[in-house]
């Protein structure tokens, strides 16, 4: 089968038009494939928070362009409103917050009468960012890799879930067009499903050979195949390299502990929070317990039933073999060697 080469994205699913932002409503893949348009940060608020696009980078990405909408009368003030607006949107992936921080220094650097200008220029930077970040995580990771590996990977930390070709799914690209990987076994992913309805989708466009796989199939998976790693992404790494990501992946990690198979993270340094000291202090979103008791609005639990459905969990920092970063790689992952990583300068 023919390897695509790792620059080339064919998932266009955020497009920046100056006076709206379309972005590829992921609720509806694969059966559908429909853009929403965004015409105004509200808008951008309220396609992140229904998770019409997810996945942290990209919820950056998406909210420094909410803000270049919210400009666009060249008003400070309008910039100051939406802020608050973005940042309650999803409390936990901190690439929100980067992005929004740093808008906000761009809306303030400047005359009200260039504001639109300077808001939509610092949005597309934003988003060249994240492109080149996923590159160069990709091809880090990918040397990490021996040949010929079977991988595991949870939720979609892919090209849906960032400007380019994806954090922990970059890595399996460029490990796959390397001759790296062989095989990836994406977990489904539930409640909501990324896995299966996102990542799988992913790696059978890229020609990717990949057998999907419930949740709990991971520990036989792992004690009876040939598995070689476990590559996920983050929505938030804290100070001292404990990981949060897609509920499940936490147990993952301890799988892999047992089994000698190494864990890997794959995030860009905008997803590291040092304000927060420990993953225990991350805040967990909890979400609608629908997504849990029903799948595509058909119940799969009595009427009236009791769920939970905590978004995210943490994993500590001993259980990860390495955080690949477009700066470098973390290993051991602790946080001596993060903060020694996130200090390094990196040319473009």
């Amino acid at each position: 089968m023919k390897r695509k080469p790792l620059h080339e994205d064919p998932i266009k699913h955020i497009v920046w038009k100056g006076d709206r932002l379309q972005v590829l409503d992921q609720r509806l893949l694969p059966r559908t494939v429909k853009f929403a348009t965004c015409r105004t940060a509200a808008d951008v608020a309220k396609a992140t928070r229904d998770m019409v696009l997810r996945g942290a980078p990209l919820i950056g990405c998406a909210a420094a362009y909410g803000m270049a909408l919210a400009a666009r009368r060249n008003r400070l003030k309008d910039v100051l409103a939406a802020e608050p607006l973005l940042r309650r949107a999803r409390p936990t992936a901190v690439n929100l917050m980067h992005a929004l921080d740093r808008m906000l220094d761009v809306a303030k650097s400047g005359p009200e009468a260039t504001l639109s200008k300077r808001m939509a220029a610092a949005a597309e930077a934003y988003y060249r960012d994240d492109l080149a970040f996923n590159a160069r995580m990709a091809t880090l990771g990918a040397a990490l890799l021996k040949k010929g590996s079977n991988v595991i990977t949870h939720c979609n930390a892919g090209a849906l879930a960032t400007a380019g070709i994806g954090t922990a799914v970059g890595m399996i690209r460029a490990g796959w067009i390397a001759g790296k990987v062989a095989h990836v076994y994406p977990c489904e992913t539930r409640p909501y499903l990324q896995g299966a309805r996102l990542t799988l989708w992913e790696l059978m466009k890229a020609g990717i050979p990949a057998t999907l796989i419930t949740d709990n199939m991971a520990a036989h998976l792992m004690k009876t195949r040939k598995i070689d790693a476990v590559i996920v992404g983050s929505d938030r790494i804290a100070a001292n390299a404990d990981v949060c990501n897609k509920i499940g992946t936490y147990g993952l990690a301890i799988l892999a502990k047992h089994h000698g198979i190494p864990f890997y993270v794959v995030a860009p340094s905008t997803t590291v929070d040092l304000s927060t000291k420990h993953g225990d202090d991350i805040p967990i979103e909890e979400r609608s317990i629908q997504e849990v008791v029903e799948i595509f609005g058909a119940p799969i639990a009595p009427k009236g039933a009791k769920a939970h459905h905590f978004g995210f969990d943490v994993t500590p920092h001993a259980l990860v073999t390495a955080i690949v970063t477009e700066k470098g790689v973390v290993s051991p992952a602790n946080s001596v060697n993060l903060r020694k990583v996130l200090t390094t300068h990196v040319h473009p």
